[in-house]
């Protein structure tokens, strides 16, 4: 039997979440997308697919006739406005899942740590970037202790909806603070760049990671594992060349602002492409796939945990 969800925001993301859920899940239902413009693509889109739609944002959500029945509710909205949906929800005793910068929630990323977090009331996808680099940091620190680690991700301007505009800031914040409490960075800084190329090119992401010295076949073996491991959910996930090294000796120290003292130790640089599944839009908008998709595989693994406890 299906478990019934809501998603909140009827915009780019939560559209291609809806559809995902549609087309690829066993084991959930949309039973309401959620927005606040009757006139939204997506709230049209829902309608013509049988979806229960409002456009009364979360309190038309409470006043569904199914409101009931759903147990799980996504957040496709902004952080802004997910911290008042998060108090709504909280009254009803409604799973959260918040693709949103709020962190009101734990970070997580499913390849690295989702099985920590199955029991939170409200867990937090952090960001499209985060979910990109961080499994490549955390697959490093694995190896050897990342002292500090920055990520670049570049997507199409195009890809960008309102939500994410808004956002830049907290996209910042919450990424760089992700890659140290999910990928072990001592320190982390997180770069966003909207390319408004045309045609638009499909999402990029760069990682460096500063660590202590290491075999680099480790390192490189620790990188390709995760990198199916998330292909596993996120086909268009991919190094795009090879695992760069170089050493940094005492001859030639790094000097770092957010570290503290000079670096010497082993630099990683790994160079990344997420192409989309095009479950809604263009297949260069992959940090929306590997967002929801990330979002996806975290209500699944969510409600398979359930069944066993109940079994």
């Amino acid at each position: 039997m299906s478990v019934k969800v809501a998603i909140i925001g009827s915009g780019n993301i939560g559209t291609d979440l809806m559809i995902k859920v549609m087309r690829l899940s066993k084991v959930l239902e949309v039973g309401a997308l959620v927005g606040i413009d009757p006139e939204s693509d997506g709230l049209k889109r829902a309608t013509r697919l049988g979806v229960p739609v409002t456009s009364a944002g979360v309190e038309g959500l409470v006043s569904m006739p199914g409101f009931s029945e759903i147990e799980i509710v996504f957040d496709a909205t902004s952080a802004g406005a997910h911290k008042h949906h998060d108090e709504v929800l909280r009254a009803y005793g409604k799973r959260v899942i918040d693709l949103t910068p709020a962190a009101i929630g734990p970070y997580t990323i499913p390849p690295v740590n989702l099985d920590d977090n199955l029991d939170a009331p409200n867990v937090n996808m952090v960001t499209c970037g985060g979910q990109a680099t961080i499994p490549m940091v955390a697959a490093v620190n694995s190896v050897a202790p990342v002292l500090y680690a920055e990520i670049v991700a570049s997507i199409a301007s195009r890809s960008a909806g309102p939500g994410t505009r808004a956002n830049i800031d907290e996209f910042t914040e919450t990424t760089s603070k992700a890659i140290e409490v999910v990928g072990g960075a001592q320190r982390g800084k997180a770069i966003i760049v909207l390319n408004p190329a045309e045609p638009p090119l499909i999402m990029r992401d760069t990682v460096y990671c500063l660590s202590e010295d290491a075999d680099e076949t480790a390192v490189e073996a620790s990188i390709e594992r995760m990198v199916l491991a998330v292909q596993a959910y996120v086909p268009g996930y991919r190094l795009k060349q090879k695992v760069q090294f170089e050493r940094i000796g005492h001859n030639n120290r790094l000097h770092i602002p957010e570290m503290n003292g000079d670096f010497t130790g082993l630099k990683t640089t790994v160079f990344l492409e997420v192409e989309g599944a095009a479950h809604y839009l263009p297949a260069y908008a992959g940090n929306l796939d590997i967002m929801t998709s990330a979002a996806l595989k975290t209500a699944e693994r969510i409600v398979a945990r359930s069944s066993s406890e109940k079994a």
